[in-house]
This record gives C-alpha cells, sequence and structure tokens, in this order.
C-alpha cells in the first residue's frame, strides 16, 4: 500500500543520494521525473492508460455537469498529463485503444467488445490521440493488441533501460498488477490514492504480481469478458496459486484436462503482452512542449486553459 507523506520515512529508500524529502517524492503521487543523486541522472517513466483517462472524465463530466461536450473528455485527460508534467514529469507515454477489438476477441467469443460504449464518448476515442500527438505527448494507438498491452510493452522496455530508476503506470485496472516489479515499477492509482509496489499487489490480491494472470484465469474477468472456473472462488484460488504456482503446474487431480484447457486459455486472455516495439530509447518519451498545431487543436476544443498551461509548463 502507498505509503503517506506522513509515514513514509518508516521506508527503506532506494535513492541513496537523494534527500529524504526527494525520495519521499518519488515515491509519492508529486513525483518528479528527473532529478540527480551523486551526479547521476534518476529518471521516472510515466505511463498513462488514455482510454481508462478518456472514460473516467466523460463521466465525470456527465455527472456533474449533466451534458457531453463534444470534446470534454479529451479536455480533461489533456489536463491531467499536464498536471503531470507541471509536477515535473518528463518523460511520459500514453497508450490507447484505437480500436475496442483486439486479437483476444478471437479466442473466446465472450471477449469484450465496442458494444455498449455511448457513441459520444467512442467518438472522442481518436481525437484525444491527435490531440496529445499535438500537446507534444508520445502516444501509442493500439492496434490488435490493448492498451493494457502497450502499457506493459512500454514498462518492459522502460525497465530495462539502466537510466530508469521507477516506471510509474497510472491506471486501477488489476490487469496491469502483473507489470508491477518490486519497488521499480509501479501502479498508480489515482483514485484510490494508493501507489502500489509488488508487496502492495501481494496483499490486495493475495499473489505475486506474476501470477495476476493466473488468478485472473481461474475467479474470471467479468469486464473483460471471461468467467473464469467454475467452483473456484478467490479464496481457493489464491491457495492453490501460493502452493501450486502457475496454472501450468497444477496437479491432475486439482484441475482435470477440460477444465485445465479453459483454464490456460483465460490465462492467455489475462496475460499482457509486453512484446510492442514502441520504442528503441526512452528519451522519445521526453515531452519537449507542444507542437504548432497544438494551438487550433486548443481552439477546437474550446479550451484556451490548455494552450496557456502547456507554454507555461515548458519555461
Amino acid at each position: 500500500m502507498r505509503k503517506g507523506a506522513n509515514d513514509s520515512d518508516s521506508r527503506p529508500t532506494r535513492f541513496p543520494g537523494l534527500s529524504s524529502l526527494a525520495a519521499i517524492r518519488l515515491l509519492s503521487f508529486d513525483v518528479p521525473a528527473e532529478t540527480f543523486a551523486d551526479n547521476v541522472r534518476v529518471v521516472v517513466t510515466h505511463l498513462i492508460d488514455g482510454t481508462y483517462e478518456l472514460f473516467r472524465h466523460f463521466y465525470g463530466l456527465r455527472r456533474f455537469k449533466k451534458q457531453d461536450p463534444p470534446y470534454g473528455a479529451v479536455a480533461g485527460v489533456l489536463h491531467t498529463v499536464l498536471g503531470l508534467i507541471e509536477k515535473g514529469a518528463t518523460h511520459i507515454g500514453v497508450a490507447t485503444d484505437h480500436v475496442v477489438e483486439s486479437f483476444r476477441n478471437g479466442l473466446w467469443p465472450g471477449y469484450k467488445t465496442g458494444e455498449g460504449i455511448e457513441p459520444a464518448l467512442l467518438a472522442q476515442f481518436h481525437p484525444l490521440e491527435d490531440a496529445l500527438a499535438a500537446m507534444g505527448v508520445v502516444v501509442w494507438p493500439m492496434v490488435e493488441l490493448e492498451a493494457d498491452d502497450g502499457l506493459a510493452s512500454a514498462a518492459r522496455l522502460a525497465s530495462d533501460d539502466a537510466r530508469i530508476e521507477k516506471v510509474c503506470i497510472w491506471t486501477p485496472d488489476k490487469d496491469l498488477a502483473q507489470c508491477v516489479r518490486g519497488e521499480r515499477v509501479v501502479q498508480m492509482d489515482r483514485r484510490a490514492n494508493k501507489l502500489l509496489d509488488a508487496g502492495a499487489v501481494r496483499a490486495k490480491y493475495g499473489v505475486e504480481p506474476q501470477r495476476i494472470p493466473d488468478l485472473l484465469a481461474l475467479v474470471g474477468d467479468s469486464a473483460d469478458g471471461y468467467p473464469g472456473i467454475d467452483g473456484i472462488g478467490a479464496v481457493t484460488a489464491r491457495r492453490l496459486i501460493n502452493r501450486y504456482g502457475a496454472i501450468e503446474d497444477f496437479p491432475p487431480e486439482i484441475l482435470a484436462t477440460e477444465r485445465r484447457e479453459l483454464a490456460l486459455l483465460f490465462k492467455r486472455l489475462a496475460t499482457l503482452r509486453a512484446d510492442a516495439a514502441l520504442f528503441s530509447d526512452v528519451e522519445a518519451l521526453r515531452w519537449r512542449g507542444p507542437a504548432d498545431s497544438f494551438e487550433a487543436w486548443a481552439a477546437k476544443i474550446g479550451d484556451a486553459r490548455l494552450l496557456a498551461r502547456s507554454r507555461s509548463a515548458l519555461q
């Protein structure tokens, strides 16, 4: 579970050479993206679930304003990203679902589709990608793969870079918990105001991060459209995983042939792809300010604050 400002000093720091305040900031939501320890650059990479943020802002606007502005959710996501930049974030990437369907729809007929997404929301998917790019933010519009796969791939690529001290994945989606690695690759849940490192994932779900796909395969995921294995609830699933490990290692008497095959199929659905070649150098994620075209986008969206904030953040 995320440490707050009042108890962070009890948590071991992984940033020798930094002041205690700087270390606390690196482990909090007020997290700088770049600082120095013993003249060595420490970079924090921020990876954002653009589709989740779009949904969040769309329904937030509807709840409070009782209307659906044509680009209201887009503006909300842009302001969210600018908020990170204003707090010091320099390396940012946003993954989006360019189309809702993915390769998983070919594996399981009940897997989630775009059916039921409101037209006013769906109409903002592609404008969000274009507006983010114009604001100078790296965007990965995912086709065949999902936004979650994009985040998993970006997290792997960033964590493989020795210059990166921390990778922050901004989404509450339980699927992304499988990407958490120690205190270096963490999940940021803005909604619950929590940081999930490996210990927090274990505390929340009862299994190690790498066993999240096994857990979801057994208990199912209604949001993604697969039911799990009949007769296995969350408590039993955690107990089996902690005893035997991966589903592949379950003894036959625990999971017989047909149920095993179904569980392995669901595990494939739950396992995020981390092999998308999104970038070759993490410096490609550095924010360098908005493009000239962003002025037109701010006008189209009808929010002059976006242009002013983006220009101010660059100074």
